[in-house]
């Protein structure tokens, strides 16, 4: 990969030099793979929303749609610049977006705190736009929260988790966190990889520091 490459792969495009997209949203099966309920909106109005950016996708859906109180789950694109974009055009780094999971959860049976602990004990929030070898905007680590409750939560969190991380020798935390932009469904083959291909890539992993957050309902 050369220089040029290289410095591409971490700088985020504005809206002058991303890609144009469309206007007509990626078609999806409304299904999920394991447990049949919808993927898409509207969901039954008891549940709450979360979202995080880990790293490639697939391996960070199994890891929520297996967590206790998950209704269900869906992978996408966010916090990008690029309308509808393709996975060839995410990758290409020309859209901003990340690469996200949608995580619909019960609140009676689960709660954000636990959800974030799963967050970051889940990959390196320490590595830029990369999540272990792969290497690009798509990767970085991200937290979108949907109200003022989870942003403090998040920050929070953030802020405790540093000190162990610290007290490790690990470095800064690089996690994005920002308002919930608008959420692009990526291609069908995505959603549930893991599942459809229980021996496909995945390549998720924590640094092995335990994050002081307290778990449960």
């Amino acid at each position: 990969m050369s220089l040029f490459d290289i410095r591409r792969k971490h700088a985020l495009p504005n809206e002058e030099t991303a890609l144009a997209g469309r206007s007509t949203p990626m078609p999806v099966t409304n299904s999920h793979a394991i447990t049949g309920r919808p993927i898409c909106p509207p969901f039954p109005g008891h549940l709450q929303s979360a979202m995080f950016g880990m790293g490639c996708f697939w391996g960070v859906e199994k890891k929520f749609w297996q967590a206790h109180g998950v209704y269900t789950t869906a992978v996408g694109y966010a916090a990008g610049v690029t309308p509808n974009p393709t996975y060839k055009e995410v990758c290409s780094g020309q859209t901003g977006h990340n690469e996200v999971v949608l995580v619909v959860y019960d609140p009676e049976q689960t709660n954000y705190q636990s959800l974030l602990t799963l967050f970051w004990e889940g990959h390196n929030p320490t590595q830029g736009m990369r999540q272990g070898n792969d290497l690009g905007t798509q990767y970085r680590s991200g937290i979108y929260v949907f109200d003022e409750a989870q942003r403090e939560a998040a920050m929070q969190t953030k802020d405790q988790y540093q000190l162990e991380l610290t007290a490790s020798g690990f470095g800064e935390i690089t996690t994005e966190i920002c308002d919930a932009p608008s959420f692009y469904f990526a291609e069908d083959y995505h959603q549930q990889y893991l599942h459809k291909n229980p021996a496909g890539y995945c390549g998720l992993g924590g640094t092995g520091v335990t994050c002081p957050v307290g778990t449960g309902v």
